[in-house]
């Protein structure tokens, strides 16, 4: 397991730090996890993040607030945590029975090295911004930004601004701008699949789950969509043949997208709605119809991705885990991976309990005595 190397000069570790429990990444999984394993009673456990604290936050919660709690969960669970710390590489050790984790300070630039019994990958699914190269990029006199920077519309205004991306963060960004005046264009390269929260609320209603299958569900707000925004491929948004539930379980990283007043912008032209980028030149964007818009900023909706890389089958060469739910998030030699199966927090969870229940199973048997372990494998057979 690796992540991108340290900008700048290392300068040599000095001694080993000893764990029995490293975890990589302080997100949400991070933490879930490290909590879990102090609620079993394991005392030695540690956090590793290149951040100062997290950076990214559920769709319609403030970030402060988010902050402010994941900052008081890691308090109320004792979680130990050492941040800015970049984790470069990870390789167990056959003849001490260790993970050996080579990191860097970013603060000092000092190489550290950690040694711990398990390893738990856990820098999540969106450990780092995904920006597309568009030929001619280079030349763009204006501002050009990823999603994650973006944070009002102010610095916008009297601008012609061009959102590339119609997921959730590139559909609230474009309704943003153009309710703040900003001349605004969205690029929709596929298909999308757009829902109301009160739609989502209902599809995903306990009795409705129980009661009914997966494609009813589907069927059921398909229907419900047409009827709240009508035929939307007239305005630009095509809808993909396959349910949004359906789409979920052939296509775990593709989500709805909940309307937050975008698309009646768009249907009233206040949001020109664009096909794919094929080329810049200087401020003209050329798109894949043919056309060229100029534009004086640009905001890449475009996501993230994971860079955790792993060459024992536990993570895919997508940074994702290589196995399907519910086997995919323990490998071999004590290494483990939190978050990283497209489930969102729910499957952070899910996984925090799992892998802090087998570390404590494992470390539950080692401490028994040999008499008792001999006992517990091979008990006395009954005379019946």
């Amino acid at each position: 397991m690796a992540e991108a190397p340290v900008m700048g000069e290392v300068v040599a570790e000095e001694h080993e730090h000893e764990e029995e429990v490293i975890v990589v990444g302080a997100g949400v999984s991070g933490l879930a996890t490290a909590a879990c394993l102090s609620l079993r009673g394991v005392p030695s456990c540690l956090v590793l993040d290149p951040r100062c604290r997290t950076r990214r936050t559920p769709t319609y919660l403030p970030r402060d607030d988010f902050v402010r709690y994941l900052d008081a969960y890691a308090t109320r669970f004792g979680v130990r945590s050492r941040l800015r710390r970049e984790v470069r590489a990870a390789r167990f050790d056959e003849a001490r029975g260790r993970w050996l984790v080579d990191a860097a300070d970013l603060t000092t630039g000092r190489a550290e090295r950690y040694v711990a019994r398990y390893l738990v990958a856990a820098a999540g699914e969106n450990d780092e911004r995904v920006v597309p190269e568009v030929p001619g990029m280079e030349t763009f006199p204006g501002k050009a930004m990823h999603a994650a920077d973006y944070r009002c519309a102010e610095g916008f205004k009297g601008k012609s601004a061009l959102v590339v991306g119609c997921g959730n963060s590139g559909m609230e960004i474009a309704y943003d701008l153009a309710d703040s005046g900003v001349a605004t264009s969205i690029v929709v390269r596929g298909e999308v699949h757009l829902m109301t929260r009160w739609i989502l609320n209902v599809a995903t209603s306990p009795l409705l789950i129980r009661y009914l299958p997966l494609w009813a569900i589907d069927n059921l707000v398909l229907l419900l969509c047409y009827l709240v925004f009508g035929d939307t491929s007239r305005y630009g948004l095509r809808r993909p043949a396959t349910g949004p539930f359906s789409m979920r379980l052939l296509r775990p990283d593709v989500f709805p997208v909940l309307d937050v007043g975008t698309f009646s912008k768009i249907k009233s032209d206040e949001i020109r709605v664009l096909p794919a980028i094929t080329r810049m030149h200087g401020s003209d964007v050329e798109f894949a119809d043919g056309k060229r818009h100029a534009f004086d900023a640009i905001v890449f909706a475009t996501g993230y991705r994971s860079t955790t890389k792993n060459d024992d089958g536990l993570i895919g060469d997508d940074g994702m885990a290589a196995r399907r739910s519910p086997n995919h998030w323990k490998g071999e030699n004590g290494l483990y991976c939190a978050g990283m199966n497209r489930r969102g927090i729910y499957g952070s969870g899910v996984d925090a309990e799992l892998i802090a229940g087998d570390i404590s199973r494992q470390r539950e048997s080692k401490l028994q005595p040999q008499d008792e372990q001999r006992d517990v494998a091979a008990p006395v057979p009954s005379d019946a």
